[in-house]
């Protein structure tokens, strides 16, 4: 995935500007800035969700994201790719075996491979046997587990989190991280934004600062430098 100059505009103002970076298949990478940085906004971007004003996000295969984008070309990437958001985003009405099965069947999956890669992602974060529990009787940390699972569905070579550990204690958190670890060492992609200076610091990957609606620094093997 190749980030092109990319600027990034809402109602006439620029919320990130002239970004280039390159990330590659495997790469392990925190994105840290304060609130309001673009960090945050640089993902929606990834995610086919905010469109750039200027440049594009060139894709592994050399197509174009937004240059290209059509109806399909969006469903195929955001297959290719797997989001753990800050708040879950889960339906609380709903068992965990129905909130991860719904990210497949909007996608258009059958009923045959739903029934077959559900309980795969749910044994894969350690959730199988609630799979017919109701979110709302979920914890924090099982709640963001069910995110990951939801996230993984697709088998994705891309999984992006946005302030996975937020609102957990340290344990969990480095719990949560351990997942991502395993992830990356089956070979996926892994980006994630936080402000868990924790995290950042003990695991020294790469690190890719924000600040000023730009990024200000790019290091292999970093810490939390804010």
């Amino acid at each position: 995935m190749k980030i092109d100059n990319l600027t990034l505009s809402f109602k006439n103002k620029v919320v990130l500007r002239d970004v280039k970076l390159e990330i590659q298949p495997w790469e392990f990478v925190f994105f840290i800035g304060h609130s309001g940085s673009g960090k945050t906004t640089l993902i929606r971007s990834l995610i086919g969700d905010f469109r750039p004003e200027r440049w594009d996000i060139v894709l592994d295969n050399g197509w174009f994201l937004y240059r290209n984008l059509t109806e399909k070309l969006l469903l195929d990437y955001r297959r290719s790719i797997g989001v753990i958001f800050q708040d879950y985003k889960l339906m609380e009405s709903k068992t965990v075996y129905e909130n991860v099965a719904f990210a497949m069947e909007v996608c258009g999956y059958k009923d045959r491979q739903i029934q077959r890669k559900v309980p795969q992602a749910l044994e894969q974060v350690g959730l199988l046997l609630k799979q017919d529990t109701s979110v709302m009787e979920l914890s924090w940390w099982e709640k963001q587990r069910v995110s990951i699972a939801r996230a993984l569905v697709h088998e994705p070579s891309i999984i992006i989190g946005d302030e996975p550990t937020w609102n957990l204690d340290p344990q969990t958190a480095r719990e949560i991280l351990d997942i991502f670890i395993d992830l990356n060492k089956d070979g996926k992609t892994v980006i994630i934004a936080t402000h868990d200076s924790h995290i950042v610091d003990t695991l020294k990957k790469r690190v890719i600062a924000f600040k000023d609606k730009r990024v200000v620094s790019d290091i292999e093997g970093g810490g939390y430098s804010l």
